[in-house]
């Protein structure tokens, strides 16, 4: 096995394991595909956009509190790119594609369980968070639209995250192509009733992007029956095993917790400014989704130096895997520098983007100056995260980030925004201090060496 020199799909180029270059070329197409997930959520946002203010923020509200309820599966299944790297940097590739579906078979009979929960409860619970009527009805109803797409969702996430863990960023990137000219072509006419379709606004948006889910699925299912992939990497479905599938959820449950502890506080961050007014909402909701270009570059990064991280611990290669996390670091901060200084100079463009309102502009401004600083750490924390769950270090990182969603994250918000009078950017501001607290922490962990010991 050559995990040590070479990745796979360099056709045997040599070079330092955990180069800059190394992770480059593995993070290439993960950043590419992140960004085309990113923009299938831009696109719709600013096709909504265009039908209304209110509409803008429905979209942001629910798409925030949906992601929240389904986001502990999410980040469980990405759990199987560390099994299936480690094996694959042990030498033994016929294993990777079993961890694959023993990560399906125990998540997707409790998410279907849950996916109908989901359904009865969203209204009630929209009810009781106390946005405006009119935001509630349309949150909910783009909600239940998206659900419709929520099974899929599980399975894309397992079997992208085993094409990641074999080195493969390629497929997970024709996949998203795939699903995002399907999505965008049925936003277009589902929100706005164009190409002969009906006129569904936020509905057209959550069923576009259910759709497209579906299409990403269909694709990944064609590539992991190839024949090639079969032979490498025992990707036909095998019968559970009720161990391995503990052994799976213990590792990567924490994950999930982890993911959906953040995101639950973050919930009540969109809560706090929702509150505010349907403006404020749509001004964050802009703010939110030129964020999240920034955001998925580093996810992506942080996927490549993942993969590189789990299969140099594989390999017993200590030393490499801890140049692939300075690696992407590197990479990371190059681009989040790139993405700031965009923020600075053309505010108004890029919040045109999504509406015209001279209001929602008005108040994103500031946001935008904010969120040039606040990528830059965010990508720092964001890659870190990312060494830590490749090298298995899971169980830590869920009990900090748990404890600093809720002590310093909310309360800090709190403080600035309401507490303050901040108002909207008092609240940005607030998350600013959470995510630089966040960050710092997952890199003391990286650099401290704890993961050099964990096995499993």
């Amino acid at each position: 096995m050559t995990a040590k020199v070479e990745v796979l799909g360099m056709q045997g180029a040599r070079r330092l394991p955990g180069s800059v270059p190394e992770v480059a070329l593995l993070a290439a197409p993960a950043v590419l595909q992140t960004l085309s997930d990113t923009i299938m959520q831009v696109v719709d946002s600013a096709i909504v956009g265009r039908v209304g203010v209110t509409e803008l923020g429905a979209v942001g509200f629910g798409g925030v509190w949906l992601w929240t309820m389904l986001v502990i599966f999410f980040g469980t299944g990405t759990g199987v790119q560390t099994f299936v790297s480690q094996a694959f940097g042990a030498g033994d590739a016929k294993r990777c594609g079993y961890w694959a579906w023993q990560g399906l078979y125990a998540l997707l009979p409790p998410a279907c369980v849950w996916f109908v929960l989901i359904a009865a409860g969203f209204g009630p619970l929209l009810y009781v968070l106390g946005p405006s009527p009119e935001l509630q009805r349309l949150a909910t109803h783009y909600a239940h639209a998206r659900l419709c797409g929520a099974p899929a969702l599980v399975a894309t996430v397992v079997f992208t995250s085993f094409f990641r863990g074999i080195g493969d960023t390629r497929t997970p990137l024709v996949a998203a192509i795939g699903a995002n000219l399907v999505n965008a072509v049925l936003a277009y006419g589902l929100i706005l009733g164009r190409l002969g379709l009906p006129a569904w606004g936020v509905v057209g948006a959550g069923a576009a992007m259910a759709i497209g889910t579906w299409t990403y699925l269909s694709i990944m299912l064609v590539a992991i029956f190839r024949r090639r992939i079969i032979t490498a990497y025992g990707t036909r479905p095998p019968r559970p095993v009720w161990s391995d599938m503990r052994r799976f959820t213990r590792t990567s449950l924490p994950v999930g917790g982890q993911w959906i502890l953040d995101m639950v506080s973050f919930a009540l961050f969109s809560t706090i400014i929702a509150r505010m007014g349907n403006v404020q909402m749509a001004a964050s909701q802009a703010m939110i989704q030129l964020l999240s270009l920034s955001f998925m570059q580093a996810f992506g990064i942080s996927i490549a130096c993942g993969a590189l991280v789990g299969r140099y611990v594989g390999a017993r290669d200590l030393a490499a895997a801890e140049r692939s996390h300075r690696s992407a670091l590197q990479l990371g901060l190059l681009l989040a520098a790139v993405v700031a200084t965009l923020f600075l100079s053309v505010p108004d463009l890029l919040l045109g983007i999504f509406t015209r309102d001279a209001e929602v502009i008005r108040l994103g401004r500031p946001l935008l100056a904010l969120g040039a600083l606040f990528q830059l750490v965010d990508a720092v924390g964001i890659i870190a995260g990312g060494s830590l769950r490749g090298a298995g270090d899971t169980r830590w990182p869920f009990a900090v980030q748990a404890s600093l969603a809720w002590l310093v994250r909310l309360p800090l918000v709190y403080l600035v925004a309401v507490v303050l009078q901040g108002g909207v950017t008092g609240a940005w501001l607030g998350e600013l201090g959470y995510v630089v607290v966040l960050s710092s922490t997952w890199l003391a962990r990286f650099r401290a060496g704890a993961w050099r010991t964990i096995r499993i």
